[in-house]
């Protein structure tokens, strides 16, 4: 064990190359973590608009999975963390677990080419379920790859810094984030564009295998670039996983207290004491803290159920509005992820102003905007994205009733031709009784209908076309309106509640709680799964108001729970146990002795008081 902890140390005080005061190795995590990024929101972006369009899935179950997808890309960084401090190491498992996502990549891009089932030729594929259990494996595939490295990646970034580098390493994290949102804004702005190409071997069809080809490509290039940093990283040996270490340490405390339930057992200061005739003082006192901020970890999974909506059902509402600012064949999927946009480019803009002008301010004018109180205010805005989201909703709703009307009428009399999202424009030749010939081509628009009459007095040149039902009205720029929000929401929210719980937490179990974190997103994907499946509101604006409420409701309880929390210094608490530690292993000792040796001590020392003292 000795041996093991200086081999270590040798590996860290290694000379590494620099370059202006940061180690060179960093560039290559930084640039790794920008093609990961690029890889995961870049398929991510048209995930949902594969099922509907090229799987043929309704709105309902092409939100379930997705949802499903993004839970289980939030349920394996337990997996990955504990494979990397446990056996692996950092390096390992990042490489390990990148081939694993990049082979995922790989099988989604085989998955959208139509052409491997398509037989006739006729362009629709003939064997749906090919296709369908190909995109499975590879989102399953991509779920344990990027959540597996997800605790690695930034963590294995600060191990390249050293003691003396505490700026540098800040100033790291804060590029690292930048590589995040520049990966995802690319490529949720790229990857439609490219899924709105034509390709195809014998028929052409929209592009989605060059859509979830790029970001395949950009995932080899991240391992490619990673594993070319090799000689230069300093990498640690695994050294044990803190988590499974929380895990024994809760689970004994529960069964010693279950075994000691009868009244003859004196009760103690807190459940976790049950738990001192095994574990340290120090790591009962740890695990304490970490419960501590995990019960307030229970409501947040209800603010993760609207903010990932972003890319299911907000998707899905675009695509039934005007999103007339582009060509029309870039906007069948432009209009569906343009406004997803938004997200990143307000976090990047909103961030430093929160930091730099709005809490300031706050403090200024004399009022305690705690962590906590922030959180609580994020929860309340995302619940307004909602109630904004399902006014929207509600007048693309009234439109598309009245035009319904309007348009039944009509066929009573004509036959319509009817718009797609997949046909953008109409093309038919009229030919007359002398041969003659005209080809005629309309052009149509979002949720429009035509009727085409051709009467007995018919001559070329004559306009056959009535407009039943105009394009729709309400622009997709209206959903700006629920996104600002949202973003508002998600800075206040998620950007304090990461660093609350990074100042609440222990020294050395900062990745447990960053765990039980993205374990909240987790759970609030497995919400909207619950909502979508059941399926009992027969309107979609009445889904938005019910998750508004529940957020709302939510907030309140956590509201309560903040206002009962007391702030703690863990560095503080952890320097008084170990002042504690020597004396605490000598009652520990004492206390793992039979009941008969014990009873034969005390008989032993009865008429000296200082060992009596001493076993007090």
């Amino acid at each position: 064990m000795t041996f093991y902890f200086i081999f270590a140390d040798e590996e860290r005080n290694t000379k590494k190359p620099s370059c202006l005061g940061y180690p060179v190795s960093i560039f290559f995590i930084v640039v790794n973590e920008f093609c990961e990024r690029f890889s995961y929101y870049g398929m991510k972006a048209v995930l949902v608009l594969y099922f509907k369009y090229f799987i043929g899935w309704d709105n309902d179950l092409s939100t379930t999975i997705y949802h499903t997808f993004v839970a289980l890309c939030y349920l394996t960084p337990i997996l990955g963390a504990i494979i990397a401090d446990s056996w692996l190491g950092k390096f390992k498992t990042i490489v390990y677990l990148s081939i694993v996502y990049t082979i995922g990549q790989v099988i989604m891009a085989i998955s959208a080419i139509h052409d491997i089932t398509d037989t006739n030729r006729d362009g629709t594929p003939d064997n749906m379920t090919f296709h369908t259990a190909m995109s499975m494996l590879g989102l399953i595939l991509i779920a344990l790859g990027t959540g597996g490295i997800k605790p690695c990646v930034a963590a294995f970034g600060g191990d390249q810094f050293e003691e003396h580098q505490e700026k540098q390493r800040s100033t790291f994290f804060s590029i690292f984030y930048l590589s995040i949102n520049a990966g995802s804004l690319l490529s949720t702005l790229i990857t439609p564009i490219l899924r709105a190409q034509e390709c195809g071997i014998y028929s052409k069809q929209s592009c989605f295998p060059l859509a979830f080809g790029v970001p395949a490509a950009l995932m080899v290039v991240a391992l490619i670039v990673f594993i070319a940093g090799h000689n230069m990283y300093i990498m640690e040996s695994p050294k044990g996983n803190i988590l499974l270490q929380v895990m024994k340490c809760i689970g004994f405390a529960i069964r010693n207290r279950f075994n000691h339930r009868s009244k003859q057992h004196p009760k103690r200061e807190h459940w976790m004491d049950w738990a001192e005739e095994k574990y340290d003082k120090l790591l009962i006192a740890q695990v304490k803290m970490v419960l501590k901020v995990l019960f307030l970890y229970i409501p947040l999974p209800m603010f993760w159920a609207l903010f990932d909506q972003q890319g299911s059902r907000w998707t899905l509402q675009a695509t039934t509005m005007d999103g007339n600012f582009c060509t029309y064949s870039a906007c069948v999927l432009i209009i569906c992820v343009l406004v997803q946009i938004v997200n990143p480019i307000l976090i990047v803009i909103m961030v430093p102003i929160m930091d730099s002008a709005v809490y300031p301010l706050i403090k200024k004018c004399g009022l305690n905007f705690t962590p906590l109180r922030r959180m609580t205010v994020g929860m309340l805005l995302a619940s307004l994205a909602f109630v904004a989201a399902a006014l929207l909703q509600i007048q693309i709703d009234v439109s598309n009733r009245y035009l319904a009307c309007k348009l039944f009428a009509r066929l009573l009399f004509y036959t319509d031709l009817i718009s797609d999202v997949s046909f953008p424009r109409a093309s038919f030749t009229i030919e007359n009784e002398e041969g003659q010939t005209c080809h005629y081509i309309l052009q149509l628009g979002f949720g429009s209908s035509y009727t085409v009459l051709i009467p007995n007095t018919f001559t070329f040149g004559e306009s056959v076309t009535i407009q039943d039902i105009n394009p729709n009205d309400i622009h997709m720029a209206w959903q700006v309106i629920q996104y600002f929000l949202m973003t508002c929401g998600e800075v206040v929210f998620s950007v304090t509640g990461l660093d609350f719980s990074y100042s609440q937490a222990p020294s050395n179990m900062k990745s447990v709680l960053q765990a039980g974190w993205l374990l909240t997103v987790a759970v609030g994907n497995i919400i909207v799964l619950i909502v979508a499946e059941a399926g009992s509101l027969p309107e979609q604006w009445a889904e938005y108001v019910l998750f508004a409420c529940l957020l709302v409701a939510v907030s309140i309880i956590f509201a309560v729970m903040a206002y009962f929390y007391t702030y703690m210094d863990p560095a503080e608490i952890e320097a008084k146990f170990m002042e504690l530690e020597p004396d605490d292993k000598k009652r520990k000792e004492l206390e793992m002795m039979t009941k008969d040796n014990l009873a034969y001590v005390n008989n032993e020392t009865s008429n000296n008081t200082d060992v009596k003292q001493t076993k007090i």
